[in-house]
């Protein structure tokens, strides 16, 4: 009895019971040290190509891509129609399409009475498109001029602000989702049809000859990048982790 009482002391004012095994050390996978380590390193890549995009080179595999989708004598490879297809899913990633999506979505929000994340919303969706046009008078990157352009464009290039505004907005959109849908497969949908889409604009404006693939890849890592860090803003809100 008196031995037991004593055990139960120990155990209440944290002494070790030599009966007790060891814990195992956990195999959680550290999350949180894996996403500063990748965003660290998106950092590092985007900050390599500015440099060289500002020290005036173009890439080797731009030059290689670009030529690729061009026949001979410049012609885009494929009909007529698949050009005019083309044109429609770059529109997807255009400044007026992305505003009316977010404002629809802002004030669907608010109807629901989450008028915090609406704005949260349209604050992350405006503040990336703004800074994406900061980074672009910052490079000052010219228009490629290797193929004819199958659209007019004047805005500098690096990087790309399709591919960055759209990756703002549909993952912004995607990740908002995700607590909505119960079922893993509706997510797992969700989340894909929102990178399939981006994919597909940035594509649209290499075939299209208004970008290198470097201005491509670049806003495609920077919008990436900056929905992850505010939907992250947005869980700290929520007072999630």
């Amino acid at each position: 009895m008196i031995g037991s009482r004593f055990a139960a002391c120990r155990v209440r004012s944290g002494m070790v019971n030599p009966l007790r095994p060891e814990p195992r050390p956990s195999r959680r996978m550290p999350w949180s040290i894996v996403g500063i380590a990748t965003a660290g390193g998106v950092l590092l890549l985007l900050f390599f190509l500015g440099t060289r995009v500002m020290q005036g080179d173009v890439f080797a595999l731009d030059r290689r891509l670009l030529l690729a989708l061009r026949g001979s004598d410049g012609v885009p490879l494929g009909s007529m129609r698949f050009a005019s297809m083309v044109r429609d899913v770059t529109a997807l990633g255009s400044t007026t399409v992305l505003t009316i999506v977010v404002a629809f979505v802002a004030v669907l929000l608010g109807s629901m009475g989450r008028w915090r994340t609406g704005a949260l919303v349209a604050v992350a969706c405006a503040s990336g498109s703004w800074a994406n046009v900061l980074v672009k008078h910052a490079v000052a990157r010219a228009r490629p001029d290797l193929v004819p352009h199958l659209m007019a464009e004047t805005s500098n290039s690096f990087p790309s602000g399709h591919a960055a505004n759209s990756a703002i907005v549909y993952l912004t959109l995607a990740t908002l989702a995700w607590p909505l849908l119960r079922r893993p497969a509706a997510r797992v949908f969700a989340m894909t049809a929102a990178v399939l889409l981006v994919i597909a604009i940035g594509a649209s404006r290499i075939y299209l000859g208004v970008h290198w693939p470097s201005d491509v890849l670049a806003g495609w890592l920077f919008g990436a990048l900056w929905a992850i860090g505010w939907w992250r803003i947005e869980l700290r809100m929520l007072g999630g982790r």
